[in-house]
């Protein structure tokens, strides 16, 4: 049934369904995981690395987690190269704002204005929609901090945590049973280790297959975007293995 309706992105099916758009969510479904949570002191974005090749070069720039302004970072799933195009417009939308108004653009504005232009791709004729979901995480004065989810119909929503990409359902379940409003950015840390140790198809958790950043207010109230470097990954693995010995001895 759906073969006579998938050709276009314009054409809604007699169930009101774009399955493109859908098509276009499930091949983000097939990706890397990326969650974000949102403490009281900050945010964390922890995405999974895919290591496709033992033969490619290990760098130190990150491929699924993006800083867009200097207030505001994203993590993605999905398509990279579809991603580059995003992260590439967002950052020049910030820096208009910023130019005009002489501050960083309000987070929700960002998303607003990259979702607009998502949208758009669903509903001309000839364009295909971006395969790709982002988790924005930024600051502003005017809500603090906050945690943002897209999706590639342009659709957007306010999360306190979230999780995009291959388990996605898992992670969800496992963040909305563990999650507490007071949480600390340590321990939202330990807690995004926690579901992507149970998520992510692999046995150990190894900062090759991580990527790992943080945004918070330093000691003077600026915001700061931190990026881990493979050891400081490796002290939180050992950290939270750690703490998981210690629960489980405890019952």
């Amino acid at each position: 049934m759906a073969r006579r309706y998938d050709t276009r992105t314009t054409i809604f099916s007699p169930e009101g369904r774009l399955y493109q758009v859908e098509y276009a969510m499930e091949a983000i479904s097939q990706a890397g995981t990326a969650l974000g949570i949102l403490a009281k002191d900050g945010i964390v974005i922890v995405a999974e690395k895919k290591v496709t090749s033992k033969l490619l070069e290990s760098t130190t720039t990150s491929e699924k987690v993006y800083l867009l302004n200097d207030n505001i970072i994203c993590g993605v799933a999905g398509m990279t190269a579809d991603a580059n195009i995003l992260i590439n417009y967002a950052r020049q939308v910030a820096q208009q704002y910023l130019l005009s108004y002489d501050e960083d653009i309000p987070v929700e504005q960002l998303v607003q204005k990259l979702c607009d232009l998502k949208q758009g791709y669903t509903q001309f004729g000839g364009l295909r929609p971006y395969g790709v979901s982002f988790i924005y995480a930024g600051y502003d004065s005017h809500h603090q901090f906050q945690l943002y989810h897209s999706d590639p119909s342009g659709n957007y929503g306010g999360w306190k945590a979230t999780c995009i990409g291959a388990n996605n359902a898992s992670a969800q379940s496992l963040l909305k049973q563990d999650y507490k409003d007071e949480i600390t950015l340590h321990e939202a840390k330990l807690l995004a280790l926690k579901v992507l140790g149970k998520t992510m198809d692999t046995t150990t958790l190894t900062s090759d297959k991580l990527e790992f950043a943080t945004l918070h207010l330093n000691a003077e109230g600026k915001v700061t975007y931190q990026f881990y470097k493979s050891e400081e990954i490796d002290v939180l693995i050992k950290e939270y293995e750690e703490k998981k010995v210690a629960e489980d001895d405890r019952e």
